[in-house]
């Protein structure tokens, strides 16, 4: 897993970077976990732009991730590792001793013929699904569930890893990317490993026209609009705004916390932003 670079036959092209796919040994994905992805040009479903700078971009069909591991006990040999253009890291095809295949994110280090499984026996080894308590303190896991049974929610882009701490009753701690220390049930299941495709953040996007290849269109400052459109608009010539930087509704943009969910304030250790 490296990063490819070009030779400079353009502005663009002298800091554009790509990921080898080294680890890339299948490029047709598997047809019956294939399922139509439409484009939503970030608009609500009465035709409202609800998420701004959006639209556009290449077609992608989605694959269907086992999130869940709902295959206990059942051993899983690894066909394929596949580029997966919804997701930063790698997808690994698993072909399960009954017959049925799904995809999984793929570990850092998964290779091609690997035996995994999802049980409460398996060994702490990368593609391995166990339970937190089933697990020693010190593991690094991702693909983490919050609540059991859900299917996993945290640590799934590329790279990212986070560490079973300690075990204190039915809860373990578990050290986030971020730094957070959060509370998350011991019955609740992740996967041992981090994260594919480390390199990932290490890529130039080179030029505008790949952001757009991305579905991302042009982002417009407040401080270039007009006062009618943006409080920090307008002004003789070039201005820095004026006012602390905000949302084109008065948000504060820097450093207002807008965290709502007061319900599970109590299963954070430590913030991401104590240091």
């Amino acid at each position: 897993m490296g990063i490819k670079k070009f030779k400079p036959t353009s502005a663009a092209r002298r800091y554009f970077t790509v990921s080898d796919f080294a680890e890339i040994t299948k490029t047709t994905p598997e047809k019956s976990l294939l399922e139509k992805k439409t484009s939503t040009g970030g608009r609500n479903n009465r035709g409202r732009i609800t998420s701004r700078f959006r639209g556009g971009g290449h077609k992608r069909r989605f694959r269907v991730i086992d999130f869940k591991r709902k295959k206990i006990g059942v051993p899983a040999t690894v066909a394929g590792i596949e580029y997966d253009p919804n997701r930063t890291g790698r997808i690994a095809l698993l072909h399960y001793a009954d017959g049925e295949k799904s995809y999984i994110l793929a570990p850092d280090g998964l290779a091609v013929g690997t035996l995994i499984v999802a049980s409460a026996k398996a060994d702490i080894k990368p593609g391995n699904s166990l339970r937190l308590r089933s697990m020693p303190t010190g593991t690094d896991i991702h693909n983490i569930e919050l609540r059991i049974g859900k299917g996993a929610q945290l640590v799934r882009s590329a790279g990212a890893k986070a560490t079973l701490m300690a075990k204190d009753g039915d809860y373990g701690q578990v050290r986030l990317p971020s730094g957070e220390i959060r509370l998350v049930h011991l019955d609740c299941r992740a996967t041992v490993g981090s994260v594919s495709n480390p390199a990932h953040q290490h890529i130039s996007i080179g030029k505008a026209g790949r952001t757009r290849w991305l579905g991302r269109r042009p982002h417009n400052r407040g401080v270039t609009m007009n006062p009618v459109d943006h409080p920090m608009g307008g002004g003789e010539g070039r201005t820095s705004g004026g006012r602390h930087p905000c949302s084109p509704w008065g948000q504060l943009a820097k450093g207002k916390k807008t965290r709502n969910q007061k319900r599970t304030d109590s299963m954070i250790v430590r913030r991401r932003n104590k240091g």
